[in-house]
């Protein structure tokens, strides 16, 4: 069979998901489609709007055929290593090609740049480097380093997001060594970080941006989202009355900054270069998780990257753990959290040829990436009561999602 890997958040599942999943199906002639997806915690450092179990039966009801677990440890993460964790996955399970959405649309483009990138390494780390040195944020960086080495090309403009994460999968492809074939298809219609919604394809972010505003699903949001998603968002919402955002945590935060000593928030991994005393400084004077970035925000510290600092405080985790993990060739174990017949069929066959254990509870292996896991998952769902959390919770200790 032969099989595509989607490295997705789907948070949530929306009409440019489903264009992006059958268009790439169709370009790589693939017999079935391995979404590997975020859990609780996002790569810009968010909470999922509704938990990986809802936005995986949304996906496999719209026909991805299998969706599996990207570790928190790679999760909330700036690209490479976001894109190291996922693709490290994909090539464990032997998967045949990647498709990724990028503005630019030609993956010709994407292996030029990273021959010419790899030729000029060295070049780009010291301009990189000078770049964070004189204050400048890590992205505003990485992209002048790209700009002065040549690639901020009109054909790959490596300061455009999807291509940034795009040219990640596939360093992290030739640094693996794996027999992964990348593709990529044009993003149609809406941008990134597009805000609004002004057709039936919209960014996620404009689509979490009308949910939480008016806490209800609009005809607006509605038209960009297909129907299995509007049925798991109502589903979720009715079960745990929210939709997560970060204004949730704010007070979980505040008493764990308020808490935890400036040697304790040192050792969490984001917290650099003295931002311990400056959420010390901070901790008491604000009333809300926006008034509080606002209060952090600077040139140097980009709201994501604040974001995903926070993420880390939230869950403990610290710069050890990740340093840990974060050089791994192979996974420890892949873990599944749904799939549909073909998905059963695909993986059947695979969990014979592979060496990686293929789990679905989080209980299964005693893995030190799985109690980090589950660290995340008790983060995620703090802001609920004690019942919900009991029955949410119950999600992780049975078997994958089947259709």
């Amino acid at each position: 069979m032969r099989s595509c890997g989607l490295i997705v958040e789907y948070n949530p599942f929306h009409n440019g998901h489903y264009y992006h999943q059958e268009a790439s199906r169709q370009k790589t002639n693939a017999n079935v489609t391995v979404a590997v997806m975020s859990g609780s915690f996002l790569q810009r450092g968010e909470p999922a709007i509704i938990d990986k179990f809802a936005r995986a039966k949304a996906a496999l009801n719209h026909d991805v055929d299998v969706v599996l677990e990207l570790p928190f440890i790679y999760a909330a993460q700036y690209a490479d290593l976001f894109a190291h964790g996922a693709i490290a996955i994909l090539n464990a399970l032997e998967v045949d090609y990647i498709c990724f959405g990028s503005e630019s649309g030609d993956i010709q483009a994407f292996n030029d740049h990273y021959t010419h990138f790899k030729e000029n390494e060295e070049q780009f780390q010291s301009i990189l480097q000078s770049n964070l040195q004189k204050g400048l944020s890590f992205p505003q960086s990485s992209t002048n380093a790209y700009e002065a080495i040549g690639l901020r090309s009109k054909g790959l403009d490596l300061g455009q997001p999807n291509n940034i994460l795009g040219f990640s999968y596939v360093k992290a492809i030739r640094s693996l060594h794996s027999h992964i074939q990348p593709e990529t298809i044009q993003r149609t219609k809406s941008g990134y970080h597009d805000s609004t919604i002004e057709h039936n394809i919209a960014s996620a972010t404009s689509i979490r941006k009308e949910l939480n505003e008016f806490g209800e699903l609009t005809d607006q949001a509605i038209q960009a989202l297909p129907k299995e998603t509007v049925q798991q968002l109502l589903a979720y919402q009715k079960t745990s009355e929210v939709w997560h955002d970060w204004e949730l945590y704010f007070p979980y935060l505040q008493l764990l900054v308020q808490t935890k000593s400036k040697d304790e928030l040192r050792a969490i991994h984001g917290m650099v270069e003295g931002l311990e005393y400056k959420l010390k400084q901070t901790v008491n004077k604000v009333t809300s998780f926006q008034e509080w970035m606002n209060a952090l925000k600077t040139k140097r510290y980009t709201w994501t990257r604040l974001q995903r600092m926070f993420v880390h405080v939230l869950t403990n985790t610290t710069k050890d753990e990740v340093n840990t993990f974060s050089n791994l060739s192979t996974p420890p174990y892949i873990r599944l959290l749904g799939m549909n017949e073909r998905g059963r069929l695909f993986l059947n066959k695979k969990k014979n040829q592979i060496d990686v254990p293929i789990i679905s509870n989080i209980q299964q292996s005693p893995n030190q990436l799985l109690k980090i896991e589950e660290r995340a998952m008790d983060a995620y769902y703090a802001p609920l009561s004690a019942e919900k959390k009991i029955e949410l919770r119950k999600q992780e200790l049975t078997g994958p999602i089947i259709l």
